[in-house]
């Protein structure tokens, strides 16, 4: 005949499985968020970043309501992206080729 466990144990794994779920999973996506959240507040008009796609450039348009973004990556070539697609912002001595 097969032993049950006790519920006491059994709540018990389960507690320990959600911990574990929580400092592994939730609490550094939310860490990653909010750092996210912060890098979009910080844009502005001539802010170097860096995209998702690898595109560094220098933002020339950016509106409070809307999504996009309007970078120059030289002199003659600007490219609208969705902000979520800037992923960091540059040091303002780094030099961009072309700019």
């Amino acid at each position: 005949m097969a032993e049950q466990g006790s519920p006491l144990s059994m709540i018990l794994i389960f507690a320990i499985f959600g911990l574990i779920f929580y400092f592994m999973i939730y609490r550094p996506q939310a860490k990653r968020n909010k750092a996210h959240q912060k890098l979009m507040s910080e844009l502005a008009k001539g802010t170097k970043v860096l995209t998702s796609g690898g595109l560094v450039g220098r933002i020339t348009k950016i509106s409070p309501d809307s999504d996009d973004v309007v970078i120059e990556l030289n002199a003659t070539t600007e490219v609208s992206i969705k902000r979520n697609f800037i992923v960091s912002v540059l040091p303002k001595d780094q030099p961009i080729a072309g700019l």
